[in-house]
């Protein structure tokens, strides 16, 4: 591999955001070969700003997955990998919503952005243009989440009591899954909650795009990502055995139906590999 560098900074948006914004990611990644890089599914949508040339993405790892340039762009819940096609250099902003947060930020349920990657702009208008310009134009990290504080406060309210709420029992059934990591029977949450599994399902898929059965593969799948990208990673049968599938075979068809590539091709394909 070539000569590279990668600066990845976290940080925490204000506390008044933190109810639907789980984290800020700035990144700078130069001098990797030219390739696609397998954006996973998980628990939070994510929405990134780029901060020098348009990203190139799909919505999909396929080789029918229409590729499309965007300067900023916020992608709905997902079941299967974003494709992020790129010259060996990414510089930009990550940010981290709660599917549950998408009404207070953007004033529609996740649901409406399932499996779509829609310019940033199109669900803030000005407010997205306001904030691409801003943090294009700011000279630190610091000063960038600064600008993203700002922005997504000024978005929130906005929307103020005209954006419904979500059911605070399709809330609590979201946290219960993600809390297990999606080791936990639905049909378990809908009897804890009161309701009938195929109301849970109804309601869960309506508000986050997801069935919860599904929602609770894509946990189990973004645990095992976050293991096999570790420093150190186990063996594949560990990392099956560590994130709740029933054995390695099980973990394999999983991550093909996600990435549309095994475990080994993936983990040989991905250039960027433990950069975040």
């Amino acid at each position: 591999m070539e000569d590279h560098t990668a600066t990845r900074i976290e940080a925490r948006p204000a506390p008044a955001l933190r109810r639907y914004v789980g984290s800020y990611i700035g990144f700078d990644l130069r001098g990797f070969p030219a390739g696609v890089h397998c954006g996973p599914p998980g628990r939070m949508l994510t929405t990134v700003i780029s901060l020098s040339d348009p990203l190139e993405m799909a919505a999909g790892v396929d080789d029918e997955s229409p590729v499309n340039r965007f300067g900023s762009v916020a992608g709905g819940p997902m079941c299967r990998s974003v494709a992020i096609h790129h010259d060996g250099r990414q510089h930009g902003v990550r940010v981290s919503l709660t599917p549950l947060g998408a009404r207070a930020v953007y004033g529609m349920p996740a649901a409406a952005l399932a499996h779509q990657l829609i310019p940033l702009d199109a669900l803030l208008g000005a407010l997205g243009v306001e904030l691409t310009d801003r943090l294009r134009a700011a000279t630190s990290w610091t000063a960038r989440f600064a600008v993203l504080d700002e922005v997504f406060l000024l978005a929130v309210g906005r929307g103020g009591d005209r954006v419904p709420r979500v059911r605070p029992e399709v809330a609590e059934a979201w946290r219960r899954l993600v809390a297990a990591r999606g080791r936990v029977q639905v049909g378990a949450v809908a009897a804890e909650l009161g309701w009938s599994r195929r109301y849970l399902t109804e309601r869960f898929r309506g508000e986050v795009g997801l069935s919860p059965k599904t929602f609770a593969r894509v946990l189990r799948f973004e645990h095992a990502h976050e293991l096999a990208t570790a420093h150190d990673p186990l063996p594949w049968a560990a990392v099956a055995t560590a994130s709740g599938y029933a054995d390695q075979a099980h973990l394999v068809r999983d991550w093909g139906e996600f990435t549309g590539r095994s475990p080994t091709v993936w983990r040989r394909g991905e250039v960027l590999l433990g950069t975040g």
